[in-house]
């Protein structure tokens, strides 16, 4: 537990850690608050407020006269820290995997070389992959990058390995990213990869990721299945910016995209 939170946070962050890697199974009765005071040594105050922080995130049902239970949700999915999706996924107790649909070089759009800032035509490397929690698709991935630095990644091991340590190894490190977030149908690609219906609902995360130069070394855009995560931004009162409202096409719209509902100006998540 975080010692400098605190201790009704403290408890929240153990319990919904047990949540998480299945320590307390979905449908699992949560122990009763006496149990909790004397395991972790508190009073009732703290326990009941990690409770009912549990129980507004939909984390846990019941209570008033029910025994509440461990309800399953979506794993949250944060985007203040660099965080890899396997670290994300292994930090809450999965198992992540990844299945390379495409890996090539083609020319660039001219809606991609806008994002990429680089002329029209020029080349550019696609990687296209299922990310996967415990066997099971969770979100599809693509990544675009200017030739000059996509091209370390024709040759990687995508299936077993990461992008973004792949690019390290050749001296590209993103610092900085740009993350829009909306709701689209599921288009072809993402129904014979996911598994799911024409249509389905997915959160989609467009991202455009910096180095230390303001150069662009990444546009990318992951499609996930709401079951499967949610994302999580946490603002302070110290810094007002990281999330706005656009309601206007920006650079990671396509005249056909729908306008996304929110951005978040962060340090880059690693998808790789």
């Amino acid at each position: 537990m975080t010692t400098t939170a605190p201790l009704h946070v403290q408890l929240y962050e153990e319990m919904i850690r047990r949540i998480r890697t299945g320590t307390w199974q979905q449908g699992d009765k949560v122990p009763s608050e006496k149990s909790l005071i004397a395991e972790f040594g508190t009073s009732r105050g703290p326990v009941r407020q990690a409770l009912a922080a549990l129980r507004a995130e939909g984390m846990i049902v019941g209570g008033r006269g029910t025994p509440p239970r461990v309800q399953r949700t979506a794993p949250v999915q944060s985007f203040d820290t660099f965080m890899s999706f396997t670290e994300w996924a292994r930090e809450l107790g999965f198992t992540p995997g990844q299945r390379v649909i495409e890996a090539s070089r083609r020319p660039a759009t001219e809606r991609i070389a806008t994002e990429l800032r680089i002329p029209p035509d020029s080349p550019i490397v696609e990687i296209i992959r299922v990310r996967t929690l415990d066997g099971k698709p969770a979100m599809l991935e693509r990544s675009l990058y200017p030739y000059e630095i996509g091209r370390h990644l024709l040759s990687a091991d995508l299936d077993g390995g990461s992008i973004y340590q792949a690019l390290a190894a050749a001296g590209v490190v993103p610092v900085r990213a740009r993350h829009v977030i909306d709701a689209i149908a599921a288009h072809p690609l993402e129904v014979e990869q996911l598994g799911i219906a024409p249509g389905s609902p997915l959160l989609r995360v467009r991202r455009l990721a910096t180095n230390e130069f303001g150069a662009v070394i990444e546009t990318a855009d992951d499609r996930y299945l709401p079951s499967m995560t949610n994302f999580a931004v946490e603002n302070s009162a110290e810094h007002r910016i990281p999330l706005t409202r656009q309601a206007v096409a920006g650079p990671f719209l396509s005249p056909t995209d729908s306008p996304a509902q929110s951005a978040s100006d962060q340090q880059p998540q690693e998808h790789a």
